[in-house]
């Protein structure tokens, strides 16, 4: 019996992963694609056309960037549904909206007819019934302290010369969405309560809770539809 079956998480799953920078997202995506046989969905930022823009001027071109993040993940979103499932996915379609457009536009750097029209976009694109969500998001989780740590731990020079006062903004952006997030079941994980590098194993404590959960949303939805 493999571990998706011991489980009893659906081939079909659909799982994202979302969370502030540093708290192991990509590491996260890639031990549960493993371990359950699954495909991964990446961030693409390579082909990105605005982001290098983006830096050079955050005012004049945020808009530009999340528009195009918004149409890149709901192709991927699709694609994912067509495919039948079975993916982990690294980062969500609604953190896009939920945290950086409004971060831009509280912070001044999207104006007031750009957030709106985005955010109008964003409504009718995913906050609809129509719109494939995922069956489960795990948050991950951790102190600013941990957080922190780990940015510099991993050496990558644009992020380690950011102000401190950027990741302590982020870092409370997304526990302010997170708790109030609805678009799909969550399972919030603390980063301390595992180590995927140094500890294979400790993904099946996390793969039983993903089971429970998955299970326990398939159940409530199957209720729905029969009233």
């Amino acid at each position: 019996m493999n571990l998706r079956e011991k489980y009893l998480i659906p081939n079909d799953s659909i799982i994202t992963i979302a969370g502030t920078v540093g708290v192991g997202k990509s590491t996260m995506t890639n031990a549960l694609a493993n371990a359950l046989d699954f495909k991964t969905s990446f961030e693409k930022v390579d082909k990105n056309p605005y982001l290098g823009k983006f830096y050079d001027d955050f005012e004049r071109w945020s808009f530009h960037l999340q528009v195009y993040f918004l149409a890149e993940r709901f192709k991927e979103q699709k694609k994912i549904f067509e495919y039948g499932g079975g993916f982990i996915q690294d980062r969500s379609i609604y953190e896009d909206t939920g945290i950086f457009a409004r971060m831009h536009y509280e912070n001044g750097t999207m104006s007031k007819t750009d957030y709106e029209t985005y955010k109008n976009l964003f409504d009718a694109m995913v906050m609809t019934p129509y719109f494939p969500h995922p069956d489960l998001l795990i948050y991950l989780e951790g102190t600013l302290d941990q957080v922190l740590e780990r940015i510099q731990e991993r050496g990558r020079e644009m992020e380690k010369n950011t102000p401190l006062s950027y990741w302590k903004e982020m870092f409370h952006r997304y526990e302010n969405w997170i708790n109030n997030f609805n678009a799909c079941p969550v399972l919030r994980i603390n980063i301390s309560d595992y180590d995927l590098i140094e500890k294979e194993q400790s993904i099946e404590p996390i793969l039983e809770k993903i089971g429970y959960f998955i299970q326990q949303s398939r159940r409530w939805k199957s209720r729905e539809l029969i009233k």
